[in-house]
């Protein structure tokens, strides 16, 4: 039985991809008592209510996880949080460095301080490999969350609230995937790529949800999730969209990596992996999980990287899986 069934449940940033996701599979397999979707767009949250249709056990919130007030209404009686809202925009962090701080950094800040004292039990932020030696602000800030996040297990004191992060890689049609934008130029016959040694990380929506939904039931505190997941090249890619389409290099952009990172060197120190995923446990002295001390260490001078992932997809594999989406 998964921890999140017939609980009551918000989630942050709940018109997203993930969030529309998350709240899908919810209603079809938790049966929440209440599921709050807190956004801040009106318009989405009328076009994904228009799409999902009313359900009793569903509440709308307008808000903005900046709004610490707003924060702590919406979170009157929840017990559990998927934390989902941020700027996810490479080039508009940087373009806008101060609104994606207050947003990713202390929009997170809030919802731990409402967390406690609203006497929720369990929450989980989502992450991305960006935050993983972040050459980036969006990757900075989601780090500084991260940490923020995992430090909320100290600052809740004798409070029964516990956190924990989940992080993973690029969501396969999520918006602002590369692949909504291949798909739309491949009947031009060209498509852009920044770099051809490029290499990412590949993780389907449905799949993160069950991945966050799993981890709920992991939680003690403090831990950082991420799952086993393949990798592909840039190229491989386009071929899988558009096999007979010219390749042109436009140039790796402002704060994007070659190859992404999930786990560094020096977080895998603390590191276990299990079959499917790996536990990066915090550094936090009261800290104990018989759980995960049953795992297996990561070898000195691990790093879980895109490009040197012992999981790939080929080019069949790629365009078979892209099919379902």
């Amino acid at each position: 039985m998964s921890y999140l069934e017939e609980r009551s449940i918000l989630i942050t940033g709940g018109t997203g991809s993930f969030g529309k996701a998350f709240v899908r599979y919810a209603l079809e397999h938790l049966d929440p008592q209440r599921l709050v979707i807190f956004s801040r767009d009106e318009l989405k949250q009328y076009e994904f209510r228009t799409e999902i249709g009313d359900d009793p056990r569903l509440r709308w919130f307008i808000g903005d996880i900046r709004d610490a007030d707003r924060l702590a209404r919406a979170l009157d009686g929840v017990e559990a949080v998927v934390h989902a809202a941020a700027m996810k925009q490479v080039d508009t962090a940087e373009y806008n460095p101060f609104e994606c701080i207050r947003t990713n950094v202390m929009g997170t800040e809030n919802l731990i301080n409402a967390c406690i004292d609203s006497g929720v039990e369990r929450v989980i932020g989502l992450s991305t490999d960006k935050a993983s030696s972040p050459v980036n602000l969006y990757g900075a800030s989601k780090l500084c969350s991260d940490k923020l996040l995992v430090a909320g297990n100290a600052y809740a004191g004798h409070s029964e609230t516990r956190f924990g992060v989940v992080r993973y890689g690029n969501v396969m049609g999520s918006r602002g995937s590369v692949i909504p934008l291949f798909r739309k130029l491949a009947a031009t016959g060209q498509l852009p790529v920044t770099d051809e040694r490029m290499t990412r990380f590949w993780i389907t929506l449905d799949q993160a949800v069950q991945f966050v939904v799993d981890s709920f039931n992991r939680l003690v505190g403090g831990e950082l999730f991420v799952p086993r997941i393949p990798s592909t090249s840039v190229i491989d890619l386009a071929r899988a969209i558009a096999p007979d389409a010219k390749i042109h290099t436009v140039g790796v952009r402002p704060g994007e990596k070659l190859h992404e990172e999930m786990i560094s060197e020096d977080d895998a120190r603390r590191g276990q992996a299990f079959d499917d995923y790996f536990v990066i446990t915090p550094v936090l002295d009261y800290w104990q999980s018989a759980e995960f001390q049953a795992g297996k260490a990561l070898p000195d001078g691990f790093a879980y990287r895109s490009d040197t992932n012992d999981l790939w997809l080929d080019v069949d594999e790629l365009r078979e899986l892209l099919a379902t989406l």
